[in-house]
């Protein structure tokens, strides 16, 4: 009997191991709180956050971000749980929520504080975070700062850095470690230089018009001893949204700036990659979580990424967004942060649906576009969306992106009592179905559900079955499903051109072969032959224009093809003066 029991244990281990996923998907599945801004409500409700601070404490991972009425915890980068907690804003009482927060490890504590420009404003400490145990570490800090950032150095001294402008630049001080007043003035980081940097030209194609560039969300990163500080531009509504970097020898600098963003994503299924932050897991691998742009309600509708980053060995800080929206690997995999090779299947394949509400057709929920989506007329249990992959395929993964389409919420803000419920099915002829993933019972709200199968099948259709929807009607804006289509991987792209212009060398154009094969392409660039760090991928078209360039630098590019059964050799490395 003893052995029976020891069986029996052993195999729900081995069950529970096996369940556990080794893979993630941008967005990452969170339970995003709603806008609390009373005037954009004339949009319509939408879940909204940004602006994201991960810290790892004692192997804790520690997310804030903007508006949620408290903070998440994690252990594997996978599972976040959340922690109600409202930190006293004083500017705006009413809904206590943390505006782009400053979070930092001083000693055996975090702390906290929100943006603000008062001076009597509180910063929080905790020892204990996971168990939601707060208290002022000062209740009337000296100096505010708006997107603050904290920093210790290796020698416990402590700094602040913050900004949020489209005309100043950021700011840095030092702060005194058992007081936090602050120790001298504020001194000048850095200001934009978009006349010499493309990428930082504010507008959805860079032209500078309508508004200048805009400059936040500072944080600072210590490596083999050089100071790497990142910042948000040139705007959180455009695709260009990205993070910069400009490195120092010293806290206070001065800073040199790398030519390129330090995480930029201009192409796929949601764009944007800005104001973010820098972390290591219990590893060591670094990883960048930033914000990505919906931008569909209204301009502040985002979402949070997380990639892979790093330093190379000439210490050029970089973070691969290279199939950013595609699942990854976890940091508790030996493959952490590597991109697994699953590819998209059903990228504009046909879809079928229960109903269709206006104009939000069914095609656009593959469209790979986070800003378009398809609505069923009702939220009711029964409505359904059905993919065909053209042919039997083998899946790994899939990813529901759900739309707001006709939220009603009582109040703004965070929820913790609403949840989705859905069925997901397969079939290999679309009339015999089976049930592949269960989630009619489910008390968790997931907005970017992510399941990655314990066993990857064969198949050819996948249908997803809305069971509860925690407000609004059964609408998507991705329904994703990635593995292999078993066929080719496509050609090697051909008569790939690149050319730079002469009135404006922050600017090219690039121009190739279409293929038959392929749906998408990846085009790489960077200032060496071996540092093509930044991506972009091209769906469908054969050209691209390109306006991110430094106008002093000479550019390095390459292209490969993408199709459902992976990508193909790159072509080779061209110089472009």
């Amino acid at each position: 009997m003893k052995l029976t029991y020891f069986m029996i244990f052993f195999v729900c281990i081995v069950c529970t191991v096996q369940a556990q996923q080794s893979t993630y998907c941008n967005p990452i599945d969170l339970d995003y709180g709603y806008t609390p801004i009373p005037n954009f409500s004339e949009w319509g409700r939408h879940r909204a956050t940004a602006d994201p601070v991960i810290v790892n404490f004692k192997g804790t991972f520690i997310l804030f971000s903007t508006n949620q009425w408290g903070y998440w915890t994690s252990k594997d980068m996978s599972t976040w749980d959340f922690h109600s907690r409202l930190f006293l804003q004083p500017w705006n009482k009413v809904y206590d929520e943390l505006c782009a927060p400053a979070v930092g490890i001083l000693g055996d504590k975090v702390i906290v504080m929100g943006s603000t420009y008062e001076s009597d404003f509180t910063i929080w400490e905790s020892s204990d975070p996971e168990s939601n145990e707060w208290k002022p570490l000062v209740e009337k800090f000296e100096i505010g700062g708006w997107d603050p950032d904290f920093f210790t150095d290796d020698d416990g001294r402590l700094y602040m850095y913050n900004g949020s402008s489209n005309r100043y630049p950021l700011y840095g001080i030092e702060l005194d470690r058992n007081t936090l007043n602050p120790l001298k003035t504020r001194k000048e980081m850095y200001l934009l230089e978009p006349d010499k940097y493309g990428w930082q030209r504010f507008g959805e194609h860079m032209d500078n018009t309508f508004l200048d560039p805009f400059m936040e969300g500072a944080h600072m990163t210590k490596h083999n001893g050089k100071y790497y500080l990142q910042y948000g531009a040139p705007g959180t509504e455009i695709s260009g949204y990205s993070d910069g970097v400009v490195v120092g020898s010293s806290p206070l600098g001065p800073f040199v700036p790398q030519s390129d963003p330090l995480s930029m994503k201009l192409g796929g299924f949601a764009r944007g990659a800005g104001h973010g932050s820098t972390f290591q897991d219990n590893q060591g691998n670094y990883w960048h979580v930033s914000t990505m742009m919906v931008s569909v309600k209204n301009n502040f509708e985002r979402r949070l990424g997380i990639w892979p980053a790093g330093f190379d060995e000439d210490d050029v800080m970089w973070s691969n967004t290279t199939f950013g929206d595609y699942p990854h690997y976890l940091p508790n995999s030996e493959k952490a942060g590597e991109f697994t090779g699953w590819m998209l299947l059903n990228y504009n394949k046909p879809i079928a649906v229960s109903s269709t509400l206006g104009g939000y057709t069914a095609n656009k929920s593959n469209d790979e576009d986070i800003k378009t989506y398809w609505s069923a007329q009702s939220g009711d249990k029964g409505e359904w969306i059905q993919s065909d992959l053209g042919n039997v395929s083998t899946v790994h993964a899939i990813q529901i992106n759900y739309a707001d389409q006709d939220v009603d919420q009582d109040r703004l803000g965070k929820r913790t009592d609403q949840f989705h419920q859905y069925v997901i099915y397969h079939s290999l002829d679309g009339k015999k179905w089976q049930v592949l993933h269960d989630k009619s019972n489910n008390q968790t709200d997931v907005p970017h559900a992510y399941i990655e199968l314990e066993q990857p099948i064969k198949t050819r259709f996948i249908k997803l079955e809305n069971i509860h929807m925690p407000t609004g009607k059964f609408a998507i804006s991705g329904f994703r499903i990635f593995g292999n289509a078993g066929g080719e991987k496509p050609e090697k792209v051909k008569d790939f051109m690149v050319f730079r212009t002469e009135k404006d060398k922050r600017s090219a154009y690039l121009k190739w072969s279409p293929m038959d094969d392929a749906y998408a392409y990846h085009i790489y660039y960077g200032t060496a032959p071996d540092k093509l760090y930044t991506s972009i991928m091209v769906l469908g078209g054969n050209e691209y224009w390109l306006k991110t360039l430094d106008r002093t630098k000479t550019y390095y590019f390459s292209i490969e093809a993408i199709n459902e059964n992976g990508t193909s050799e790159k072509f080779k490395v061209l110089k472009v003066e």
